[in-house]
């Protein structure tokens, strides 16, 4: 019989309605301003939660929902000004060790959050939250590669007992070595060849010295320069992830810029100071005893005092990959994996010094905020950096170590925290900011309630429009672009969860104009099929699979144009096409399936002999005959 579904495709379509609506409840309910309170280096617990609710009532803030764990803790509060009060009191009452962020907490229902439904990311364009454009210092990235191919040069030479006249690194490409004869060159250059692959070598003569030149080729300085690019970004969105910053954007921007974009973050201050610390890991060796006091320096580490040599045996950008395991007897254990040159430089180090002890620093450069007076007496704020090492691991070398090595002797806790101490506490170049914006939480809100009027209007002004020209089928279709809209937040806000944008915001809009164009396009064809002098039921039929063909391939060439726009664009134009992809499938759904099985509830399995569709030309019933 035409136009009825079977009753298992109607349920199917109610469950989807059904999801569809319940996974967009969460987006009526609004966030709670909090402060939010983490650390790198220590353990959160409950005596960091009494500092402070103390220093947070001695600022006679009132606070709610604290939440507590090792992680972070959460503290929610009824206001912007509150939060920003809060901030403040909470950053003196604790050390610079601990990291205090604006954040906003979720007020979904338990039992929502328990079925995965969540609220939709807003972008920064609707939250609020600051911008940074950062620049990666190539030139400090090749100069430190450069140091550390110096430092294994000497060691090498020294291991092989060649004697030379000087080395020296003459830019962030070039290694000078300087020698008596040309015989030692020659001895040095097959000791050093093997070691450094990637490394062109060339000999000259200078006057009286022998000269071996090692240079970086710029295919491999431009893989480095990539290789920096990417590390220090992974090293940033572990960064931020530990900011609790929901849906941050951290993508590249050219050969040597990345964006960091923070929604919800109101200190450009506290980000830069987090963002922008510069560390680095070190490979030592513990200083033999009655070693020149100048040779080493002094860590505490284990409640002890251990002397760690000067000389770096391994720099961390050498490490490829690390991770926390368990070894065949099911204790913790630490396994780190280093690149081809890393692995020689361990393995030559530890075959020299087995049974000594290797140490692993790592030296962080810090800011701080110091407040001085000016000659009027008005205070002035200026960031301070500083070095700060410490000691993070204290192993004995049992045996020459190969590329892929394992640090034991640890408990689970230690394992866990070095492996992500040297997973991501480094970054591999120093970065700078080179452009910064805040946009408020007033302005957020702002183009929120813009974009959402926007999209309130668009719907209304077309809403009335199918209701009046289309009359009982411009109800399914209207009920079906509801369908769409409920939709699309569903999908953003959990199946997919994606961020929504301004730019975003125009794809809904113009998500709902396309919606309805397949309505149009089937019920205009519709009316043709009656003009034509079709029953209403094979009209029906007829109007929804004729228009098929047409709506799909009008939607696929949309939807490949925004799959395009997502693959090479960035930001805005990113945020766009998210919606409008989801949007175009969405709308294929409740403008063909959605509509079609409201009108067969309608009309369909009936004998009916006039349809509500407006207006349309009755076929011409007269006979011409010939005379």
């Amino acid at each position: 019989m035409l136009n009825q579904y079977p009753a298992w495709k109607n349920t199917l379509i109610l469950i989807v309605v059904l999801l569809g609506f319940l996974y967009s409840i969460p987006n009526i309910y609004p966030d709670d301003e909090a402060i939010q309170v983490s650390t790198d280096s220590l353990t959160l617990n409950e005596s960091d939660m009494a500092l402070i609710t103390t220093a947070l009532e001695a600022a006679q803030v009132e606070f709610f929902g604290e939440e507590v764990s090792e992680e972070n803790i959460l503290i929610r509060l009824n206001s912007v000004d509150d939060q920003l009060v809060a901030k403040t009191a909470i950053e003196d009452a604790l050390s610079d060790d601990y990291i205090v962020a604006l954040n906003l907490a979720p007020t979904t229902p338990g039992w929502l959050q328990a079925i995965g439904a969540g609220k939709m990311n807003l972008g920064l364009d609707l939250q609020g939250g600051v911008h940074f454009l950062m620049e990666v210092d190539m030139d400090a990235a090749l100069g430190r590669r450069m140091e550390d191919n110096l430092s294994n040069v000497r060691s090498i030479l020294r291991e092989e007992r060649l004697r030379t006249r000087g080395t020296e690194v003459i830019d962030n490409n070039h290694l000078e070595i300087r020698f008596a004869n040309a015989e030692i060159r020659s001895d040095a250059r097959s000791a050093l060849i093997d070691n450094f692959p990637d490394l062109q070598f060339q000999t000259r003569e200078v006057g009286d010295l022998f000269v071996l030149d090692m240079r970086t080729p710029a295919e491999v300085a431009l893989q480095v320069e990539r290789d920096t690019l990417q590390a220090n970004r992974t090293t940033i969105m572990n960064r931020v992830d530990s900011l609790g910053v929901a849906e941050p954007t951290v993508q590249q921007q050219g050969a040597d810029r990345i964006v960091v974009e923070l929604p919800g973050i109101q200190d450009p201050a506290q980000a830069i100071r987090f963002l922008q610390r510069i560390a680095t890991l070190e490979f030592h060796l513990e200083a033999e005893p009655g070693a020149s006091a100048v040779s080493y320096e002094s860590y505490e580490y284990d409640g002890r005092l251990i002397d760690v040599d000067n000389e770096v045996i391994l720099q961390g950008d050498r490490i490829s990959n690390v991770r926390s395991t368990l070894d065949q007897n099911g204790l913790p254990q630490v396994q780190i994996n280093l690149d081809a040159q890393g692995g020689n430089q361990i393995n030559r180090v530890t075959r020299d010094n087995v049974g000594r002890m290797m140490d692993i620093l790592l030296s962080e450069t810090k800011s701080r905020t110091i407040t001085t007076l000016d000659e009027e007496g008005n205070e002035i704020e200026d960031v301070e950096f500083y070095e700060d090492k410490r000691l993070i691991s204290h192993a004995t070398i049992i045996t020459a170590l190969p590329r892929t090595f394992v640090i034991t002797g640890l408990n689970a806790r230690e394992a866990n925290d070095l492996s992500e101490l040297i997973r991501s506490g480094s970054l591999a170049a120093p970065m700078t900011i080179v452009e910064q914006s805040v946009i408020g939480p007033t302005m957020g809100r702002e183009n929120l309630e813009a974009g959402f009027n926007g999209v309130l209007v668009a719907s209304v002004l077309v809403l009335v429009f199918m209701l009046f020209y289309y009359r009982v089928f411009g109800v399914a279709a209207n009920a079906a672009l509801i369908m769409n809209i409920l939709l699309i937040f569903a999908v953003m806000s959990s199946v997919i969860p994606a961020t929504l944008t301004l730019p975003g915001i125009v794809g809904i809009v113009l998500t709902v104009g396309m919606a309805v164009d397949a309505n149009v396009l089937i019920f205009t064809r519709i009316r043709e099929e009656l003009s034509n002098g079709m029953s209403p039921q094979q009209a029906i039929d007829a109007g929804y699979d004729r228009a098929f063909t047409t709506i799909l391939d009008a939607n696929l060439t949309t939807f490949l144009v925004a799959l395009v726009l997502f693959t090479i664009g960035t930001g805005p134009v990113k945020g766009f096409a998210v919606t409008l992809m989801i949007g175009i499938m969405t709308s294929m759904f409740t403008a063909i399936v959605g509509t079609r099985a409201l009108v067969n509830l309608i009309y369909g399995g009936r004998s009916v002999q006039k349809i509500s569709i407006g207006k349309y030309r009755m076929p011409d019933k007269s006979v011409i005959k010939a005379t």
